[in-house]
């Protein structure tokens, strides 16, 4: 049978990794999740209440999707069973549900678990359907794929989706702190280990409890042990990582450092020297999606009007990074990142904004000119809301002699176009239009 029941949860005299020794049993030794566990909040509450509904889990690896459904198992008075996605079939689904369905006419309530609830097929999951709608089971998902897709839209629409975050920095360097002292970790040795180090490995871990335990565990196995204590140094913890280029240092500076790199190298039309940097940045554990993020704003700030098509790569970038993370999502972002340095390069955006900035910031007075007001009411008509108002669509040119600025600020240029790629006939478009409106005077 691949089905059993806590058997996730048992402890066994066999030796268990270190993740699964210092598994959570409660809320309170919970890492993260603060915004569903929390005190107060509401899956908190359903679970100390023992009144869990159908759900689904999802989020990233080693966030603790696996580790609150065993937290669940020890509160609640129901029957807990665990199934695989990977080894359960259909026959072992059905031999679960009719034992349920026998469970609830005794008035035993059946908590299932399923496991990378993804990788069970249209049959497979709809031979829960019915018992989950007659309330035979509870079903607890967990997922790291976005179940809107992944999952049958009825079964879906019978659960609630709770979506668990990576796992910030401090909650991890918390976890790691815990298992230094933990009984169940490493509590019965003298471990040696300094705070930078154990906050490299946090960073490392890139929001994964799961992956920060695994170094952990592997850098005290091959620490530097004498008679008083077991002592890890940088060198070995660079050993076990594997990641000897630069991980960024507790201040952030080489953070920083890469990213301006990286930001400058494309703006001066370099990408060899752009993907270098992307790399030593990916390499190093960065967050692609936090270089995504830089990507997206790169593309309005340094290639703005010149190539609008770039906002659109940037942004499709971004979005690839959060369906496949690292490491397939490392060609997207070298495919944005070269298109970006090899793009026509243009500011106006950006410095048309600060313009605009600088004057809203010390003129947010100014009234809205009547002739671009709404008249929706009949007072507002008769204080010659919107008289005048021409609909550009309407005229042969598609645009009115019309002020839309403010009187104080009538005649101010804050979109100064440049002359490279698409800008440069957006420049002459603007030019016509100017010469045409001082013409209608």
């Amino acid at each position: 049978m691949s089905m059993e029941q806590l058997s996730l949860f048992d402890s066994q005299e066999t030796y268990h990794p270190l993740a699964s020794r210092v598994r959570p049993e409660d809320l309170e030794e919970f890492a993260g999740q603060e915004h569903l566990l929390g005190k107060g909040k509401v899956l908190r509450r359903l679970i100390e209440n023992d009144q869990i509904p159908s759900m689904i889990f999802w989020g990233p690896p080693g966030v603790g999707k696996t580790t609150l459904a065993g937290i669940i198992a020890h509160r609640t008075h129901a029957r807990f069973i665990n199934f695989s996605a990977v080894t359960s079939g259909i026959k072992e689904i059905k031999e679960v549900m009719a034992q349920a369905e026998s469970d609830r006419r005794m008035g035993v309530k059946t908590v299932v678990f399923v496991d990378e609830i993804h990788r069970f097929n249209k049959a497979q999951q709809d031979a829960f359907l019915p018992y989950v709608e007659r309330g035979s089971i509870i079903l607890i998902g967990a997922t790291t794929e976005n179940p809107s897709f992944e999952v049958n839209g009825a079964l879906l629409s019978r659960c609630r989706v709770f979506v668990m975050q990576a796992l910030s920095v401090e909650d991890l360097v918390k976890l790691l702190k815990r298992t230094l002292k933990s009984e169940r970790g490493f509590g019965y040795l003298n471990i040696d280990i300094s705070d930078d180090l154990v906050d490299m490995i946090a960073r490392f871990a890139n929001g994964d409890a799961r992956a920060a335990l695994n170094v952990l565990e592997m850098a005290v196995t091959n620490g530097e042990v004498s008679a008083e204590k077991t002592t890890i140094t940088r060198e070995v913890l660079q050993q076990c990582i594997g990641k000897k280029s630069l991980l960024y240092d507790k201040k952030g500076e080489e953070h920083y450092n890469l990213i301006s790199a990286l930001h400058k190298s494309m703006r001066n039309s370099d990408p060899d020297a752009a993907v270098y940097w992307l790399a030593r940045m990916l390499e190093a554990g960065e967050d692609p999606l936090y270089v995504a993020r830089r990507l997206v704003r790169y593309a309005s700030e340094d290639v703005g009007l010149a190539d609008s098509q770039a906002l659109s790569v940037a942004v499709a970038a971004y979005q690839a990074c959060h369906f496949l993370g690292m490491p397939e999502c490392n060609v997207h972002l070298s495919h944005t990142v070269i298109y970006l340095s090899m793009a026509p390069k243009s500011n106006s955006a950006y410095k048309a904004y600060e313009r605009a900035k600088a004057d809203a910031e010390t003129m947010l007075a100014e009234p809205v000119p009547l002739v671009i007001r709404n008249a929706v009411t009949d007072l507002m008509g008769q204080l010659h809301y919107g008289e005048g108002y021409v609909y550009a669509h309407d005229t042969q040119e598609k645009v009115a002699r019309m002020q839309c600025l403010p009187d104080s600020l009538a005649g101010r240029e804050y979109y100064r176009p440049g002359d490279e790629g698409a800008e440069r006939e957006i420049a002459q478009k603007l030019e016509r239009i100017k010469a045409w409106k001082e013409k209608q005077q």
